[in-house]
């Protein structure tokens, strides 16, 4: 396994593996807007022997959120890193409130005083008394909250409950509000082969900024086990009814995208990689500033994402003929 391959969490110097461990699915059921927001049941013994085997693997950088399962992929980790908190590094995201007992997102609430909060609570499920990265997790927020946020998060830095904070964003307007504050460090945001983000990339390259990388599995269709006839059930995040899936309507896979994924199978797959390290390459070869963070249920999942780690990038030649396919332009 290819234990050097290491990125820096922008400005703060922080280092965590290439790879990341997404934590939304291992939080199990949750709700919101009267739908499941959640992957299915999880086994939180699998969960934990998943992330301790990520680690075995050289992966040390774990991504998760309060909301996900109302703070239960929170309670997971603290967990799973009993006795490893000082080698591991964990980014946590805030904004969304809910009721624990029912598993119920009810929304958001900025007020500086929820926000410490909030930040309290997470350090409690976590076991540990610092987070490395706080995230705001609402990704499009009027202008004038973010100087409050932003106070807030700087005295959360001096109190030294979190060590540097970013923003969960697809806006690059909104990434530039947080890019002149000393303590911001990171821009979580969606990079996948169907969804390049060319602009934000750069962005957080010239700006000293990290650049995490949301979905860059596209939610679980560059696995490849998706085609025509799949139907996924109402209890999954992707066939709830949720508007905002863009990869999946009513559960089934949209055409456009699996005619897409077939046009670049072949690339993504060659030197021996499968799909899935194919489509993490990718996002590694966008940027020597990029962190994908797939998501896992399972040991297998964690296996086959940190085997990408051992092909690195994929090549300029590979990366110039994607982008011909789908972008229609050269780089």
């Amino acid at each position: 396994m290819n234990e050097g391959f290491k990125r820096k969490l922008g400005r703060s110097g922080i280092e965590v593996s290439a790879l990341g461990l997404g934590c939304w699915a291992i939080g199990g059921p949750f709700f919101y807007a009267g739908m499941y927001d959640g992957w299915g049941d999880v086994d939180d013994a699998e969960s934990i022997k998943a992330i301790h085997r990520a680690f075995e693997l050289g992966i040390n950088f774990l991504d998760t959120a309060d909301c996900y399962g109302v703070g239960h992929s929170e309670e997971v980790i603290g967990k799973a890193i009993a006795g490893k908190r000082n080698s591991i590094v964990i980014a946590t995201k805030f904004g969304n409130f809910g009721n624990e007992a029912t598993k119920t997102l009810h929304g958001v609430n900025l007020a500086p005083d929820y926000i410490e909060r909030a930040c309290d609570t997470s350090l409690k499920r976590l076991n540990t008394d610092y987070i490395d990265v706080y995230q705001l997790h609402e990704g499009n927020i009027l202008i004038s909250d973010v100087e409050p946020v932003c106070m807030t998060l700087d005295k959360l830095v001096k109190k030294g409950k979190i060590r540097t904070y970013g923003w969960s964003t697809d806006f690059i307007d909104g990434a530039k509000l947080f890019a002149d504050r000393t303590n911001c460090s990171v821009i979580q945001h969606c990079l996948n082969i169907f969804e390049d983000a060319p602009q934000l990339v750069k962005f957080c390259e010239n700006n000293s900024l990290a650049s995490i990388n949301r979905s860059p599995l596209a939610m679980g269709f560059l696995t490849g086990k998706f085609n025509a006839e799949s139907l996924l059930p109402k209890d999954d995040v992707r066939g709830a009814g949720h508007s905002w899936i863009q990869y999946f309507k009513n559960g089934k896979p949209v055409p456009e995208f699996l005619e897409k994924l077939n046009s670049v199978k072949e690339i993504l797959t060659s030197n021996g990689r499968t799909l899935v390290q194919g489509a993490i390459a990718w996002i590694w070869g966008k940027s020597d500033n990029t962190i994908p963070i797939p998501g896992f249920k399972t040991i297998k999942q964690v296996e086959e994402n940190a085997k990408a780690m051992d092909f690195g990038p994929l090549s300029q030649n590979q990366m110039n003929e994607i982008d011909g396919i789908l972008y229609k332009r050269g780089r």
